[in-house]
């Protein structure tokens, strides 16, 4: 599986159930809006760091955004 189709899949996910937009997570981020496209197309390869910020303004875990799907 490739993990950043994973994350980007999950932080998609989560920032909809939140009813959040691209542009509101980058307000509480602070990471741009095409950084955030990019990862949920899976183009970027974030650092742990960055996983745990995003979880932070999703208020999720950040184990939530490497949590493969369950079947």
């Amino acid at each position: 599986m490739d993990m950043r189709k994973l994350v980007g899949q999950n932080f998609a996910r989560l920032r909809r159930e939140k009813g959040l937009t691209q542009e509101q997570v980058e307000e509480r981020s602070g990471f741009s809006q095409q950084y955030l496209s990019g990862l949920e197309r899976g183009h970027r390869n974030p650092t742990v760091v960055t996983l745990f910020e995003l979880a932070q303004a999703l208020g999720v875990s950040h184990i939530d955004l490497v949590r493969p799907p369950t079947e």
